[in-house]
C-alpha cells in the first residue's frame, strides 16, 4: 500500500524512530476495529500516525478516531501522513501527556470508545489502562502492543509492561488473550483485552 509505505518513509525523513507497528500488526489492529464494528477508536501513543491510519480505516464514515500524543512534532508530521492517506477528516490528535488528557476526558465525559489501542511508553501502561477502562464501553476491546517481550517473562520483572499484564489478567472487568506475533527483531505479543462488565 503506497499510502501506508509513505508513512513509513516519511517517519524516517523526519528522524521519527521505527518503533510502530509492523504491517501484520497494523493488518491486525485492522482486523479486530472491524471485527467489532468500531465506530469510536481511542489511540494512546501516536508517534507518526501508522497505527491509527490501520485503524481509521477500519471506520465507517461517521466514524472517530482520537489519538494521544506527547510530542508535537510526532502529531505534525501525523497530521500530514493522514492527509496523504485520506484518512484526516476521521482522525484527531490530541498533544500533551495521556494520563492528563485521558483524566480530561473522563471528566467531559466523552462518549464510550469501542476500541483501546495502548502503544505508549511503557512504564505507563498500567496507569493508561486504569484511566482508559472506564472510557470503553461494555463489549469493547482493548489492545496493548509490546506485551511479550523476552525482558517480562522472567517472573521477576518489575516493568510496566509485567505490570500491566498481570493488572489484565486479575482484573474482574476484562477477559484476555495473548497474540504472539513474529517481528524483524524477533517476537512479541499483542495482548487483547475485552470488557465485560462497566463494574
Amino acid at each position: 500500500d503506497d499510502a501506508l509505505a509513505g508513512i513509513r518513509a516519511e517517519m524516517a525523513r523526519e528522524g521519527i524512530r521505527p518503533i510502530n507497528v509492523s504491517p501484520i500488526g497494523g493488518k491486525t489492529l485492522h482486523f479486530f476495529a472491524r471485527l467489532i464494528g468500531a465506530k469510536r477508536i481511542l489511540e494512546i501513543g501516536t508517534l507518526g500516525g501508522y497505527s491509527a491510519t490501520w485503524l481509521a480505516r477500519a471506520l465507517p464514515a461517521a466514524g472517530r478516531l482520537i489519538s494521544l500524543e506527547l510530542e508535537q512534532h510526532h502529531a505534525e508530521v501525523s497530521r500530514r501522513n493522514w492527509a496523504q492517506a485520506g484518512v484526516s477528516d476521521s482522525v484527531e490528535v490530541r498533544v500533551g501527556p495521556a494520563a492528563e488528557t485521558l483524566r480530561q476526558m473522563q471528566a467531559a465525559g466523552e462518549a464510550p470508545f469501542d476500541l483501546v489501542f495502548i502503544d505508549a511508553d511503557k512504564d505507563g501502561y498500567p496507569q493508561y489502562l486504569e484511566l482508559s477502562l472506564p472510557l470503553l464501553r461494555v463489549g469493547g476491546l482493548m489492545l496493548a502492543d509490546n506485551t511479550l517481550r523476552e525482558d517480562i517473562l522472567d517472573a521477576n520483572s518489575t516493568s510496566g509492561i509485567a505490570k500491566y499484564n498481570a493488572a489484565v489478567a486479575a482484573h474482574p472487568e476484562l477477559m484476555s488473550i495473548m497474540i504472539p506475533m513474529l517481528h524483524g527483531h524477533g517476537f512479541d505479543g499483542l495482548l487483547v483485552s475485552m470488557k465485560q462488565s462497566s463494574g
